[in-house]
């Protein structure tokens, strides 16, 4: 990697509030911009984590996601660039974010030029799905 500073770098906003006994403490942040919020109320990583997350999968869409089919309501599947390496990166990232919304199913397979990642959601999350897939389109390669 160079020395260049990356000009996609995702804007977060925060701040400080003087806290007595402790000094100044960071309020939770927020992504600053125009893309759906996909995180859902059910969601139970900490809301303080929940924009570095979003952070993660905006980097991975704008990164790797070289195509984005909605085939249903309930399902999204995105074609990304081929390696180990994204492999890997999708594999640790869809795995941690099952542990906080378990109603998500991502199934990673080999595609002809790429690789497909399937997405599922049931149908009382069709909503998440929705912005999920809104901002996957709007930041993809």
């Amino acid at each position: 990697m160079s020395g260049d500073t990356d000009s996609r770098a995702q804007t977060v906003s925060f701040c400080l509030h003087p806290v007595p006994g402790y000094g100044l403490t960071v309020n939770p942040m927020s992504l600053n911009d125009d893309l759906p919020n996909w995180i859902p109320a059910s969601c139970t990583l900490p809301s303080e984590q929940q924009p570095l997350r979003v952070a993660e999968f905006d980097d991975l869409f704008r990164d790797c996601v070289i195509r984005v089919d909605r085939a249903a309501p309930t399902s999204l599947r995105l074609t990304l660039n081929p390696g180990d390496e994204v492999a890997a990166r999708v594999r640790d990232l869809v795995a941690r974010e099952t542990q906080c919304c378990s109603f998500f199913t991502f199934d990673l397979s080999p595609a002809p030029h790429g690789l497909h990642v399937q997405v599922q959601v049931p149908p009382e999350q069709i909503a998440v799905l929705d912005a999920f897939t809104a901002r996957a389109e709007r930041l993809a390669a």
